[in-house]
């Protein structure tokens, strides 16, 4: 007799940012999180890889075209909330157009804003993941009786420079 094995729902979170801000959405209308500031993303449906859900994502809610080679991933949360679940946290560097609300259904509001001045209420762990900007290749453990934080071992300093973003960004696209 074989064990049952649930499926862990995934998401993928995308961060883009501009002159110092991040751009965040309301989200509305959707039974999750809902008046909560996140960041524009959904979940890995099936037969789809972190990059291609990035990708979709970003059309969906945004209205924009991105590359697979414009994605970092830079981050990822393992947290027991309603749910086990999955969050990767990707970095968008280049897309075309200017964002928009695709989805004005589900978000009642996107804009710009300052990451030293996050608006209120965000989503906890989404804040959670903001406040690491600047390093890359963590993994954080959240809900559990005891919180872990799985950095690599012995990183170097130079962790988040561009060599070690397109070093991500590779490996996110390449698989």
């Amino acid at each position: 007799m074989s064990a049952r094995r649930d499926g862990i729902p995934t998401g993928v979170h995308l961060i883009l940012r501009r002159d110092g801000r991040v751009l965040l959405m309301r989200r509305a209308n959707t039974g999750f999180f809902d008046g909560l500031y996140s960041l524009p993303g959904g979940h890995v449906e099936a037969g789809e890889s972190i990059a291609m859900t990035a990708v979709r994502e970003a059309r969906e809610e945004l209205g924009l075209e991105v590359a697979p080679s414009s994605l970092a991933l830079v981050g990822v949360i393992h947290r027991l909330s309603d749910t086990n679940r999955i969050d990767f946290f990707v970095e968008v560097d280049r897309w075309h157009a200017e964002p928009r609300r695709a989805e004005p259904g589900k978000c009642d509001r996107l804009d710009w804003y300052p990451e030293e001045g996050l608006p209120e209420p965000l989503v906890p762990y989404v804040r959670v993941a903001l406040e690491r900007r600047g390093t890359s290749g963590w993994i954080l453990e959240q809900g559990w009786s005891a919180e872990v934080s799985l950095s690599p071992q012995a990183a170097p300093a130079s962790a988040a420079s561009p060599s070690a973003a397109k070093a991500l960004r590779n490996r996110i696209s390449s698989g």
